[in-house]
Order: C-alpha cells, then sequence, then structure tokens
C-alpha cells in the first residue's frame, strides 16, 4: 500500500518506517524539520517537510502522496522534560492532537484514503475499576485541572478518528514507550533515563499508580498490524505485565545501572509538578493489550518489561 505517516521522524516513525518497508509498502513520512530530511530517506521513506498546523501544508503534502492509509504519529514531545511546568510542555502536542489531528483527517477525506491509523496513549484511563482496562473503558471524565488540556486533546483525537464515516478510523492507545529512540533507552541523551540516573524521577507516595509499558519496536509491529487488518474503533498497545510504578522503576534503575530512585510524598510532589504528575503516579490505571493479540495477531517481542530493561534498552 501507499502510506503517509505523519511523523515519521518521532519515536515511533523510525521504528515504523522500516518494518513497513520491509513487508513492501510504499512510505512518505513527512517531519517539520529539513534537517531530518536524509535520516526518513535512510529509513526507506520519501521525505516531506510538513507544518501540521497549516492546514494548506498537510492537504498538498497528503495530495501530492495520494495514500490509500494516512498515520498520525504526530507529538512535539523531544528535547528536555520540564516537570515544574507539565501543562506548558504539553501543549504543542495538545495541539497536534486537535488541530493538527482535524487537518490530517480533512487532507485524507479529500483524497479518499480508506484507512486512518492515530497515536493515542493509554495514560489517563479513567481511574476508577481494576488495575487493567479494555477497550470499553474511556478517558478520564474528571482529570485534575492542570492535566485538563492535554486529556481532552486525547479524547478529541480519539473521538474524531474513530468517528470517521468515509473509511476506517483507528486510534491506537499506547503504553509508555522504552527502547532506542525513546525517553527510556541505554543512549546517552535519553531524557527519561537521564532522570532515572540522577534519581530525579522519584516514586511518589505509595507509588500504586498502574502502568503498562510496551518497547518501540512491539509499539511499531502493533501499528503495522493495524494499518495492514485493523478494524475502526481502539485497540490497546502495551506489554502483558502493568506494573505499578513503585514495582517497575527501581528494576528499571537497576538495568540502568542507577541508585534506586527516591521516595517523596504526595504532598510535595504535588506543590513541585502538579496534581496530573501526582495522578499518573499513584492513580493512573493500566491496560489489557487482549483484544489485538486476538484480532491481528499481534505478539510482542518482550511480553514483560522485565525482559525488555534487561535485554531491549540498547
Amino acid at each position: 500500500m501507499k502510506i503517509f505517516i505523519a511523523g515519521a521522524s518521532g519515536a515511533i516513525g523510525r521504528h515504523l518506517v522500516p518494518q513497513l518497508v520491509a513487508r513492501g509498502h510504499a512510505v512518505v513520512g513527512s517531519t517539520r524539520s529539513a534537517a531530518k530530511v536524509d535520516a526518513l530517506r535512510a529509513l526507506g521513506a520519501e521525505p516531506v517537510v510538513v507544518d501540521a498546523l497549516d492546514p494548506d501544508s498537510v492537504a498538498g503534502a497528503v495530495a501530492r502522496a495520494e495514500p490509500e492509509v494516512v498515520v498520525h504519529q504526530l507529538t512535539a514531545l523531544s528535547g528536555p522534560a520540564d516537570f515544574r511546568h507539565v501543562a506548558r510542555m504539553a501543549a504543542a502536542t495538545d495541539r497536534l492532537r486537535t488541530e493538527g489531528t482535524d487537518h490530517l483527517l480533512a487532507a485524507a477525506r479529500a483524497i479518499g484514503a480508506r484507512r486512518v491509523v492515530a497515536q493515542s496513549n493509554a495514560m489517563w484511563m479513567e481511574r476508577t475499576g481494576g488495575p487493567a482496562a479494555d477497550e470499553s473503558v474511556r478517558i478520564e471524565p474528571h482529570p485534575p485541572a492542570d492535566a485538563a488540556r492535554s486529556v481532552a486533546a486525547l479524547r478529541h483525537l480519539e473521538d474524531a478518528v474513530t468517528g470517521i464515516a468515509w473509511g476506517a478510523g483507528i486510534a491506537l492507545r499506547y503504553g509508555g514507550f522504552y527502547g532506542p529512540g525513546t525517553g527510556i533507552s541505554a543512549e546517552p541523551d535519553a531524557v527519561m533515563a537521564g532522570y532515572v540516573r540522577g534519581r530525579r524521577f522519584p516514586i511518589v507516595g505509595g507509588g500504586g499508580g498502574v502502568w503498562s509499558l510496551v518497547h518501540i519496536v512491539d509499539a511499531a509491529s502493533a501499528t503495522v498490524a493495524a494499518i495492514e487488518r485493523g478494524t475502526p474503533g481502539i485497540y490497546h498497545v502495551a506489554d502483558d505485565e502493568p506494573a505499578p510504578v513503585r514495582v517497575f522503576l527501581p528494576e528499571l534503575a537497576r538495568a540502568l545501572g542507577a541508585k534506586p530512585p527516591r521516595r517523596v510524598p504526595a504532598w510535595l510532589a504535588r506543590l513541585v509538578a502538579g496534581e496530573g504528575a501526582v495522578s499518573l503516579m499513584t492513580r493512573a490505571r493500566g491496560i489489557s493489550s487482549g483484544k489485538i493479540k486476538k484480532e491481528l495477531g499481534w505478539t510482542p517481542r518482550y511480553p514483560t518489561w522485565r525482559t525488555g530493561f534487561a535485554e531491549g534498552l540498547r
């Protein structure tokens, strides 16, 4: 198929493009940076520079590509993390999940694309219920005030993509990424790994927030499955072991050769990072990926983060 990937130079795009090319697909990959054009070409994509917040730029690029499938992997999460200003840090990605989504959908509809696959995430599943949510669970309807804009942006993306009537709209709720090219890897410039090594990523309160994780290579292979044979709706993409922060974070520190994480009380973290960050560390729910395994035959290379941390960070 001819596939247009918006945000192809991002963490998942760098693994998704070569997997699609290896399976015989023709890929046009967009980036907002001309400096990344050569890297995209080396991965096997036809590169194009696009401003995702400019509807004319998006429409022109998609029209020239004439893809059968449009893939939305747009974020603005690279660079240093600023936990003292979480909402400000997320603002650019929020716009890509609202305005950027709308521009891509309009462009895809105009050229008759038959499928759209978009990146959502599973960090804001509704905070009531068991530790692992399936696809019937909604995004948290009453998030903390400092996370409300970002949660609303996720909701907008999912509703807009899965609501299209002219093609198959698929939203992928990924677990937290780790592995090469992400913030959690053995690479020296991996941002979150640097925080773990510096003991600046603490366990907050009791560390009871349950996170689902997924190796970036597995996230890409799940995306390939959705592109090739997914049906309209939502799929969860994560490994088989949702775990509380207090369980996986010390193991991550050990895998990175770091000292154990510090512990800080929730009230202090709330003062420094806000209520949204505290909710993620203390109240988050994991996800179950049974649907994508059953319907699309997806099997992760790293079925648990324990193996992934030991073998897959490099």
